[in-house]
């Protein structure tokens, strides 16, 4: 996600909420910027403040639609119509209203990807084969591979590593692994997970996958950076 903000005080609580569910972000603090980070990073959703530094939220929403196809959530004070209405015809997706509720902007969040292709889950393709970057785990022969070179993992190993890109992009819970992949309830001691989490980090290493995109959430879970 790209925030487009540029109130320190509110850009830094966003950063840290959504962070805190799993969500990699960049910040922009002016107009200008926010336009050339979309064109070029073309982030899956960007949220963007109305009343910006050099080019206003508007303007953002008409110099980069036709280019950029993910999502626009616009933050305003404003509660004219008139200007709801000029964003959605310039571009954008959706408002929230300041002052923002974080829960909200996280639900709306959700919803935008949601109807962009259900990013928040990646499903095998008719081969079972799921792809993340360069990582590509096939579901049915079990084997891991990133840019053509075989990972060996253990059966446990290739178990978390597969609920994990199935939900590339997402948090995923500590508690889910246990129950789902490892057959018991976490009882809030248990460290196997993590030892299993992090031999797979040093694996995908080696092989040349950024280990950064395997991430710990504290108090959470872990997330498989989709970039």
């Amino acid at each position: 996600l790209l925030i487009v903000e540029d109130d320190d005080e509110l850009a830094e609580l966003l950063l840290e909420y959504l962070g805190m569910h799993g969500f990699e972000l960049t910040r922009a603090a002016s107009g200008d910027v926010g336009i050339e980070k979309i064109l070029e990073m073309q982030p899956d959703l960007v949220i963007l403040d109305l009343m910006l530094p050099g080019a206003n939220g508007l303007d953002v929403c008409r110099r980069v639609r036709d280019e950029y196809r993910g999502a626009i959530l616009m933050l305003t004070a404003s509660q004219s119509e008139a200007d709801h209405v000029a964003g959605l015809e310039l571009g954008a997706d959706d408002f929230v209203t300041k002052p923002i509720e974080p829960r909200v902007l996280l639900a709306r969040i959700r919803a935008q990807l949601r109807r962009l292709g259900g990013r928040d889950k990646h499903r095998p393709d008719e081969n079972g084969v799921l792809e993340v970057g360069p990582l590509r785990i096939d579901t049915a022969t079990r084997d891991v591979t990133v840019e053509g070179q075989a990972i060996p993992l253990t059966t446990m190993e290739f178990d978390v590593l597969a609920m994990l890109a199935t939900h590339a992009g997402s948090v995923v819970k500590r508690d889910d692994l246990y129950t789902t992949v490892m057959g018991i309830e976490y009882d809030g001691f248990d460290r196997g997970l993590d030892v299993h989490v992090s031999r797979i980090r040093r694996k995908l290493e080696r092989a040349g996958f950024d280990p950064s995109r395997l991430k710990s959430v504290r108090g959470v879970g872990y997330l498989l950076a989709v970039r």
